[in-house]
């Protein structure tokens, strides 16, 4: 009788060892936690930033370590047998694929890597993805972003992503944004980034690349009406409504006329600067090429370059956003942030100097967010109960309801905690509360032939109407400034615009404080 073949003793599998069992144990919860969590994106509705990363970047990367883990325990065993006087295991692995349990192993293996490679390329496309969008850009370093990203969605910018005007196309500057993020990174855990944020002047993407993909630069827009509606300081809120033609103009003779505030996008013109200051507000020194070719220079006699300053100073093509600086992160003044709420019907000018007190409240020196929101609720509900208590009784809900209407206008603009508000980023639209176009257009840079850069207010704007001034018969009319500033009409408007805040003499004028400006300044 033929002795019974016995079966071959198989020896146990490398993956058997407690340091592959914590790899597996690792890569299994990865796997489940990812599941469960892209099901519940799928499900919700609101964006979260911190779902995204975890999802798409911190559990692959727990993923990775725990394959990494199994791997380097399987190597550890097979080391460990090897040194084994009675081990068997050859130097390389066996692979017979016509052995059935290796076929299987290696299908099983391929269907695997196969799922893994699938999944892995979904990931990192989600993830690249979800680097690219608003939530990440804005909400990832919550406290750090918060003033960029709550006054970006103030703006009608809103809709646009952060990566369509910081980041540029292609491979390169994707991999330059993701190394500087990366600085930025090491400064947040480091506690040592900057308060406020400074804005990336130098590092912007040209306007050809980002704000014409959306506007066109060579479009006439002629002159266009616009209404500044101007509450007040008074117990009325008294309103005073200007009406202007903003002379926009255009830049190519192809589409109309060449002249406005858009001559200086006129594609055949070329306006080269140098700035003295991170944040381009002194323009000492100016050049003008015209379509014809012909070039002057222009120098600010209060502050003239040198030959060798201008020679080795920083050159900049003038474009969009050198004038059009804070497109989506504009951080208002309370004085405009107020006449806007006034205007849309959020604050009631029945409230006796609720503009002069929600800029008072809006104006005071804050640690943080909540002590405004705070003082901003008892300061104005205080000064009502005080000084209005009959009106305080009728009103209460109007009251509450501009206590509100504050805040929110606190929290949209003002960021205590970064030290940033509309001050520390200016706004180079306009001229009222800073330099904007009167760091060219202030009468002081001047040509070799004498030739100035006016300040005349006419050449951008024309006034239409000034409730101030009525007229009988419709006509342009000159700006004229409410109050007769006698020998200070020559002055900027953001000399006494500046602090923003109800007007305030430079003098201490004591018990006289109250008198009307005519009576000590008489017309001329």
């Amino acid at each position: 009788m033929s002795e019974e073949k016995q079966p071959e003793k198989r020896s146990p599998t490398l993956f058997r060892n407690y340091i592959s069992f914590a790899g597996a144990l690792i890569v299994t919860a990865t796997v489940v936690s990812i599941v469960l969590l892209f099901l519940i994106e799928l499900t919700q509705t609101a964006n979260n930033p911190y779902l995204g990363i975890v999802t798409y970047i911190i559990l692959p990367a727990f993923l990775a370590f725990g394959l990494i883990v199994i791997v380097i325990g399987m190597l550890l065993e097979r080391r460990r047998r090897r040194r084994s006087p009675s081990s068997e295991i050859a130097a390389y692995p066996k692979i017979d694929l016509n052995e059935p349990r290796q076929r299987r192993l290696a299908i099983a293996l391929l269907a695997l890597s196969f799922i893994f490679v699938c999944a892995s390329a979904f990931g990192s496309y989600r993830a690249y993805e979800y680097t690219e969008s608003v939530e990440f850009c804005g909400q990832a370093c919550h406290t750090v972003m918060k003033p960029e990203f709550v006054a970006f969605h103030a703006t009608s910018h809103a809709r646009i992503r952060c990566v369509d005007c910081h980041v540029g196309h292609g491979a390169e500057s994707y991999a330059r944004s993701k190394l500087s993020g990366a600085r930025q990174l090491f400064a947040l855990v480091g506690n040592n980034y900057s308060r406020p944020i400074e804005t990336p002047v130098h590092n912007m993407r040209p306007a050809n690349e980002t704000c014409e993909q959306c506007h066109w630069p060579s479009k006439f827009h002629g002159a266009q009406p616009k209404t500044f509606n101007h509450y007040a300081y008074d117990e009325q809120n008294s309103l005073r409504q200007t009406r202007m033609l903003i002379n926009v103009g255009g830049g190519d003779p192809a589409s109309g006329p060449v002249a406005g505030i858009h001559w200086h996008m006129n594609l055949a013109n070329e306006i080269t600067f140098i700035a003295s200051d991170k944040q381009r507000q002194v323009i000492p020194w100016i050049r003008v090429k015209d379509r014809n070719g012909k070039v002057t220079e222009y120098n600010d006699r209060t502050r003239a370059l040198s030959a060798e300053e201008i020679a080795t100073g920083e050159k900049r093509r003038m474009d969009c956003i050198d004038c059009h600086n804070r497109p989506a992160h504009a951080y208002l003044p309370p004085d405009v942030a107020v006449d806007q709420s006034f205007s849309a019907g959020r604050l009631d000018p029945s409230l006796p100097y609720l503009k002069k007190q929600t800029v008072e409240v809006l104006n005071k020196p804050y640690n943080t967010e909540a002590e405004a929101i705070n003082t901003i609720a008892s300061g104005l509900d205080d000064f009502y109960r005080t000084n209005y208590s009959q009106l305080y009784a009728q009103k209460t809900d109007t009251i509450k309801s501009a206590i509100s209407e504050t805040q929110r206008i606190f929290k949209t603009y003002f960021f205590p905690e970064m030290k940033t508000n509309w001050a520390t980023h200016p706004n180079n639209i306009g001229h009222l509360y800073s330099s904007g176009c009167f760091r060219c257009h202030d009468g002081e840079h001047v040509s070799d032939t004498g030739k100035v850069i006016r300040n005349d207010c006419n050449i951008c704007h024309t006034v239409v109407s000034d409730s101030a001034r009525p007229v009988t018969i419709p006509k342009t009319i000159d700006f004229q400034h409410p109050v007769d500033l006698g020998g200070l009409a020559d002055r900027k408007c953001e000399s006494c615009h500046k602090a923003n805040e109800p007007f305030r003499h430079p003098l201490n004028l004591g018990d006289i404080s109250m008198f009307q400006c005519v009576e000590c300044h008489p017309k001329q």
